[in-house]
Formats: structure tokens, sequence, C-alpha cells
């Protein structure tokens, strides 16, 4: 009955993500729903004393990273930056590869920092161009951008700045550097794969005589590169967040040391930072900083007209992912102390006796019922994670390779039908789940065999 408890809830969880009502109420209502069922007279503290106290830990952490992460995409989309690394790409590229240029930019953009959300407005007007012009049908625009945008940039490759790869910091005290060979390998199988099936689902839909077709909504405007900024320039925002997340990276340790003790400044009363926690987030948001305050130096008439306008947009749009993200983190928080919880834990961890592949189901399950990378890792994590790193340090795995795994397995099935991302996705696009979902839920499949996949490469040879 325990276990039935749990079940009902996150079943309800997701029918209610999948109508499209929100998590921020409904999370908590489902999470207080089986404790209400499990145990009446714990309702109330286990929402003060876990679910509230949860959401505000994950909101301390990770707002400012979504906060500076929805801004920097803004400005990059205000200034033309977007617009002109696009454009470029696709000249080099030519349009006769529209679905690899796609990929590509999209890529550059999620790796370089910018909001996946803010990619998939930012690339669609080149991709419909591109795919008229080359003829190849409209309802693939969706799995291109997804590629490229919500896969190996977002979580396999090493030093991403997407709050996917953070996450695990936290967990792990590694970096967002964290397992950067298996990352690389992970990205290439997630990349060369994913074109592979690109590739094929376009020719079958050419020799079938399928071309973009007609009667289609959301069209865009027809790009104009007419005073496009620099290309060279456009760039440079994206190069600065790469190098100096790096830099910051090896930089705050050396500052700070393992920890910052307040009552050396006479502060008794706060209580320590520990600096292995904070050394990524960190790192990411002044590197975030330098990047925003780029765009500005070198566009800032472009976007003085409306610029408070369009950041408070930002601002809006940060504070909702936010807020959503740790409704999710203190849901899983509830249900990850309930008894139920515990025998699925042990089932699971019977049936899963390595650390690695634990994780990598757990996490990527959980993603798929929340319908969220971010909140689904947090929740795998926030129950776990003391426990994977027990069972690593006994088989002599690095927590780089726990990082790595959770990562890119949070990045699996959170693309199924009832995701936010993927009906922004579709919203934006024009189309609808059945003209594209299944060639979404093929990508899903690939993503999800490729935590599997870096997994036995890791025990193949030993690669970290």
């Amino acid at each position: 009955m325990e276990i039935v408890v749990i079940l009902l809830s996150l079943f309800f969880l997701m029918f209610i993500a999948f109508r499209g009502f929100s998590v921020i109420l409904f999370a908590p209502i489902c999470a207080l729903f089986a404790v209400l069922l499990t145990e009446p007279g714990y309702v109330m503290p286990f929402y003060s004393g876990i679910f509230m106290d949860k959401m505000v830990g994950f909101i301390k952490s990770y707002f400012p990273v979504f906060l500076l992460g929805a801004i920097f995409g803004k400005v990059m989309e205000m200034s033309g930056f977007v617009k002109s690394i696009a454009n470029t790409v696709v000249k080099v590229i030519g349009t006769s590869r529209a679905m690899l240029a796609i990929v590509i930019v999209g890529a550059i953009l999620t790796y370089g920092g910018v909001s996946v959300f803010v990619v998939v407005f930012a690339i669609y007007p080149f991709a419909a161009e591109l795919f008229k012009a080359a003829d190849i049908p409209k309802r693939l625009i969706p799995v291109t951008i997804a590629l490229g945008a919500f896969t190996f940039s977002m979580d396999a490759l090493p030093g991403s700045p997407q709050i996917q790869n953070i996450i695990p910091t936290s967990f792990f005290k590694t970096t967002t550097w964290a397992a950067p060979w298996l990352g690389v390998i992970g990205a290439i199988f997630v990349f060369t794969v994913g074109m592979i099936y690109l590739e094929w689902r376009r020719r079958k839909a050419k020799a079938a005589g399928e071309g973009y077709g007609s009667g289609h909504i959301n069209e865009p405007e027809q790009i104009s590169d007419v005073k496009l900024p620099n290309f060279f320039i456009a760039i440079l925002p994206l190069i600065i967040v790469g190098v100096f997340n790096r830099v910051f990276t090896n930089l705050i340790p050396k500052f700070y040391g393992t920890q910052f003790d307040f009552t050396k400044i006479d502060l008794a009363s706060v209580n320590a930072v520990d600096i292995t926690k904070e050394t990524s987030i960190w790192a990411i948001e002044g590197a975030l900083v330098l990047g925003i305050v780029t765009v500005i130096v070198f566009s800032f008439k472009q976007m003085k007209m409306n610029f408070n306008a369009n950041i408070n947009v930002a601002i809006g749009g940060a504070l909702l992912a936010t807020i959503n993200t740790a409704s999710e983190y203190g849901y899983g928080a509830v249900i990850s102390m309930l008894p139920g919880f515990k025998t699925i834990n042990q089932a699971m961890s019977n049936t899963f006796t390595n650390p690695l592949v634990n994780e990598a189901v757990t996490t990527t399950t959980l993603a798929g019922i929340t319908a969220s990378s971010s909140g689904g890792m947090s929740i795998a994590l926030a129950a776990m994670s003391e426990k994977y790193l027990e069972q690593a340090q006994k088989f002599g795995i690095e927590p780089e390779v726990l990082h790595r795994v959770a990562s890119m397995a949070s990045g699996g099935m959170d693309t199924l039908p009832h995701s936010g991302a993927i009906i922004t996705l579709l919203v934006v696009t024009g189309l609808t789940h059945k003209q594209s979902y299944f060639d979404i839920f093929v990508l899903t499949i690939i993503k999800t065999i490729a935590a599997f996949f870096i997994i036995g490469v890791y025990y193949l040879f030993g690669i970290v």
C-alpha cells in the first residue's frame, strides 16, 4: 500500500503536468496527498519542515544561475548576436545541409550559455527558412532543434553552463568539467547517431515525395541579414562565458580555500560556507555576468530602446523556471522520506546493484515522470547521492563519473510528451504531437541509451 501511495502521487503529478497545470501549485498538493494517505498527522510538519525547506534551499542555490542565464539569452537575442551566429553558420554549411546547420547553431548557443528555451525561439525562424529552401518536411524541425539544444550540448559536453550540468556539483563536490572524456564521447555518440537518424528521415521523406508542405501555422517572416552584427563580435560573449567558467573554476578554490568561516570577521552566528559545493555555481555566475556585460558594451545602442521591458520578461521567465523546478525538488524531498520510497529504493538497489546503472535508471525515470531533467535529477540526487558516493568509494568509482552519468541521464526521458520544453517547442513551431513527436521520442531513446553507453565505455576502458 505504501508503494501504491507514491505511485498514485507520481502519476497524478505527471497527469497534471501533461494537462498543462502548474507544478508550482500541484507539486506540494501531490506530495502532501501522499503524506496524508501514509500518516495524516504528518502533513503540516512535512510541508514546513521538508517541502518548504528543500524548495527554499534549491532557490537559494540556483536562482542566480537561472536569472543570469535568462538575461544572457535575452541580451544575445536583443543585440542581434544570435541572428548573426545563425546566419554565419548557415552560410558556411549551406542550405543543402539544413539539418546539420540547425543542430550546430543550437549546440553553439546552448553550450555558450543561452537558455534552451531562448534557443528554441531564436533558431526557429532560421530552421523554417532553411527547411523550406531545401524542401524538407516542416514536421522534422522540432527534432532537429531538440538534437542541437536539448541533448549533448546541454548535459554531456564538459563545462556546459546549463543547469543540468551544474546541479550534480553540489551533491558530488565536482565541477562542471567533470569526467571530460566521458562527456565528449557521450556527446559524439548522441550527435552521430542523432544525425544519422535525421538524415535517414529526410531521405525517406524525399523518396516518398514529401516536401516542406503548405498550410502551416506560425510561419516566421523571412530573415534579413541587413545590419547584422559582425560574427566574431557576436560569438565573443559565448567564448568569454566558456573561458571564464573554466578560469573561475580554478581560481575560486585557490582564493577561498575549502571553506569560508565567518567567525574570522566576528560573525559567529553565520554558518561557514563550503566552497567545494559553491565553486561551480559561483564560476558560471561570474562567467555569465562577464558575458552579459560584453554584449551590452558592444551593442548598447541596439538594446537601449526596450531594454527595461525585455529584461523584465527575462526575469519573469527565470522566476517561473526556478520556482517550477524548486517545487519539483521539494516534492521529491517529501516523497523520498516516505516508507514506500525506501521500499522502492531497496528494490532498485537489489535489482541494479551497480551504482552507476542504479543512478542512471533512477535519474532518467524521475526525469521522465516529472517531465523535467533538472527536477528529476534533483529528486534522485537529494534522495540517493550519499548512497551513490558510498557505493562509488567501495567500487573505486570517481565522483566525476557519478556527475557525468547523472547529468546525461537527466536529459534522457525528460522529453516525454508532457515535457514543458517539448510543448513549448511544438507551440513555437506551430506543430502538434501527432505531427512531430514520434521523431522526438526516438531522440529520447537515443539520449537515454547514451547514458548507459558511457557507463559501458567507463568499465571497458577506464576513461574519465
